[in-house]
């Protein structure tokens, strides 16, 4: 893990702030800006992570959530996308 300003300018969506659970479920449905929610993800990870975008993490002027500016930072490894015409039974 690393921190924020451990991320090379340019390199901002080669990473994603790692949440708790229970961080994640504080965040769902909340502004972290005017007109901008966060909006936690899983990673491809096994077991997936919960993250949010360097970009919710850097735009945050809610008060309520400015410790997401402390989150630890972790490469992002996009999830495996699901064949929707795979038979999911064998």
């Amino acid at each position: 893990m690393i921190t924020r300003s451990q991320i090379p300018q340019g390199q901002e969506t080669e990473f994603v702030g790692l949440l708790t659970f229970e961080q994640k479920d504080k965040l769902v449905g909340q502004l972290y800006a005017p007109d901008s929610y966060f909006n936690p993800i899983q990673d491809g990870n096994e077991p997936p992570n919960w993250v949010i975008s360097v970009e919710e993490i850097d735009q945050t002027v809610n008060e309520e959530f400015m410790w997401v500016k402390d989150l630890p930072f972790i490469p992002w490894i996009a999830p495996t996308p699901i064949n929707p015409f795979e038979d999911a039974t064998n």
